[in-house]
C-alpha cells in the first residue's frame, strides 16, 4: 500500500505517536536507528535528518561523515508492544549524500539497483524467506545463555514447546505490523522455531526481514528468553538458516511458470536456475556471512552444501516446491538468517539475471539424496560443494566480477575488510576445543 508523507503525519498523530525510530541498517545487516519526536517527523519525511555515517560500520570515513535519511513512508508502522499514549512508530530510510545523491555503501540502495537492472528487463523479483531462530534463557544478569528446557521437535507443541508463548505473542505482533503470517511452528531442534509470513516484493520483503529479526528479539527479551539468529549456536544439533522462495513477475504473470515446459517450468526458470548456482559459490560469503554459518553448512543436519537441484528433495542447494502456476517458484536453501537481507537479495537475483541474459542451462536435476553419496559419485554427477570457510568464500567473491557489481565497490571492499579481520580473529583465537583436545595430551 502506497502512502503519502502527509498520510503518514496524519496517521502518526492520530494514533498518539509521541516517538519515530528512522531505521537503516550497516553493511551487515545490523539495525540501526536514530530517534526523533513527531513534531520532526515531517522535516525527516523531507530527507533534512542528518546523522554520522562516519560512527556506523562499512560506512565512511571521518571527514566525510555528514549523510542525510530518507524516510520511505510505505515502511511506516507502530509498534504494538509499547503504550498507545507516548506511542512509538518507525521509518525504514534510505541513505544519502549531502548533495543529494544515493550513498553507494547503502544496503538498500544496492537492492534497489539490483531491482532496477531487473525491471529494465521486464521482471519484478517476489520472495518468502523462511526464517529460523533459537530461543534460550538468560543468566541471572540477563546476559544470553545456550540453555533451553525445551525438548520439542518439529512440530511438536505444548507441554514440550515451552517456546510456544513467546511465538504467539511474537505473530500477534508481526500482524498487527502489517504481516500476513502464514505459519509459525517448532523446527527441529530444541529451542529452535520457525514463523514464515506470505511473499511480496523483494524490496518491501528485506525491510520486513530487517524488521522481524528485531520483534523477535524484542519479544523474547520482554518473555525473559533470549532470540538468536546465529547459524549454528549449538554443536550437534540443527543450525538455523533461511530459506528464500523466489520467483520473477513479468507483465502480472509469474515468468517461471509455463504449463508446456518441463515440470512445468519455464525457460526463463530454468535460465535463472542455472545462473543461481553458476554463482552460488561467489555469493555464499554474502549469504553466510560469518566464521560461524560454515559450522551449519556441513553434511548431516540439512544444511544444504553441495551445488545441485532437485524438484522433489531437499538435500540440493536449489528446490523446487510442488506448487505451481502463480506459486511457482525456487527454494534456495544455503542461507542463513546472520545475512543482511538487503545484499542477500541483491546477490541471488544478480546472479539469476545473469543466468537470464547468458541464458544458462543448469545440469540436470538430481533427485537422490546427495548427502548418502560418496566423493566419488558426486565427482561423478558434476556436484560441487559451497565454500568450506569463510576465508574460501571471501577468496571465490574476489573471483566473479558479476556479485561483485551488485555489491558495488564501497560495500564489496569495505565488507571485505571487515570480514577478513573476523576471520584472522576466529583463527588466532585459542578455543575450548583445542584446550580440551590438546592440554593435557602435550
Amino acid at each position: 500500500m502506497f502512502m503519502a508523507k502527509d498520510e503518514v503525519v496524519k496517521e502518526a498523530y492520530e494514533a498518539g505517536v509521541k516517538f519515530i525510530r528512522l531505521q537503516f541498517t550497516d553493511i551487515f545487516g545490523i539495525l540501526k536507528n536514530i530517534s526523533i519526536t513527531i513534531e520532526q517527523l515531517e522535516k525527516a519525511l523531507d530527507g533534512e535528518m542528518m546523522f554520522d555515517g562516519s560512527s556506523i560500520e562499512g560506512f565512511v570515513r571521518i571527514e566525510e561523515s555528514d549523510m542525510y535519511l530518507r524516510p520511505d513512508p510505505n515502511t511506516f508502522t507502530i509498534f504494538p508492544w509499547r503504550p498507545a499514549d507516548g506511542g512509538v512508530a518507525r521509518l525504514m530510510c534510505d541513505v544519502y549524500n549531502p548533495d543529494g545523491t544515493p550513498f553507494i555503501g547503502c544496503p538498500r540502495g544496492a537492492l534497489k539497483n539490483v531491482l532496477a537492472e531487473a525491471a529494465d528487463l521486464g521482471y519484478s523479483l517476489y520472495v518468502g524467506p523462511e526464517l529460523e531462530f533459537f530461543l534460550f534463557h538468560v543468566d541471572g544478569e540477563g546476559k544470553a545463555t545456550t540453555i533451553t528446557h525445551d525438548k520439542a521437535g518439529y512440530f511438536d507443541m505444548t507441554p514440550i514447546d515451552l517456546g510456544e508463548n513467546a511465538r504467539r505473542d511474537m505473530v500477534l505482533n508481526l500482524e498487527q505490523m502489517g504481516f500476513e503470517i502464514e505459519a509459525s511452528h517448532h523446527e527441529v531442534a530444541p529451542g529452535q522455531h520457525e514463523i514464515d509470513f506470505k511473499y511480496s516484493d523483494a524490496l518491501e520483503m528485506a525491510d520486513k526481514m530487517v524488521t522481524f529479526r528485531f520483534v523477535v528479539r524484542t519479544i523474547a527479551q520482554r518473555h525473559g528468553l533470549h532470540a538468536t539468529f546465529m547459524p549454528k549456536p549449538i554443536f550437534g544439533i540443527n543450525g538455523s538458516g533461511m530459506h528464500v522462495n523466489q520467483s520473477l513477475y513479468k507483465s502480472g504473470k509469474n515468468a517461471f511458470y509455463d504449463s508446456q515446459g518441463t515440470m512445468e517450468l519455464s525457460e526463463v526458470a530454468y535460465h535463472y536456475i542455472a545462473g543461481i548456482m553458476a554463482h552460488a559459490k561467489s555469493f555464499t560469503a554474502i549469504t553466510n556471512p560469518t566464521v560461524n554459518s560454515y559450522k551449519r553448512l556441513v553434511p548431516g543436519y540439512e544444511a544444504p552444501c553441495y551445488i545441485a537441484w532437485s524438484g522433489r528433495n531437499r538435500s540440493p542447494l536449489i528446490r523446487i516446491p510442488a506448487k505451481r502456476g502463480s506459486s511457482t517458484r525456487i527454494e534456495l536453501r544455503s542461507p542463513d538468517p546472520a545475512c543482511n537481507p538487503y545484499l542477500a537479495l541483491a546477490v541471488q537475483l544478480k546472479a539469476g539475471l545473469d543466468g537470464i541474459k547468458k541464458k544458462m542451462t543448469p545440469p540436470a536435476a538430481v533427485d537422490l539424496n546427495i548427502f548418502a553419496m560418496n566423493d566419488q559419485e558426486r565427482k561423478d554427477l558434476g556436484i560441487d560443494s559451497l565454500p568450506g570457510d569463510l576465508k574460501e568464500a571471501l577468496y571465490l567473491l574476489s573471483q566473479d566480477e558479476i556479485i561483485k557489481e551488485a555489491l558495488g565497490d564501497h560495500i564489496y571492499h569495505r565488507f571485505v575488510e571487515a570480514k577478513i579481520k573476523e576471520y584472522d580473529s576466529f583463527r588466532t583465537t585459542v578455543h575450548q576445543w583445542e584446550i580440551d583436545h590438546y592440554l593435557e595430551t602435550y
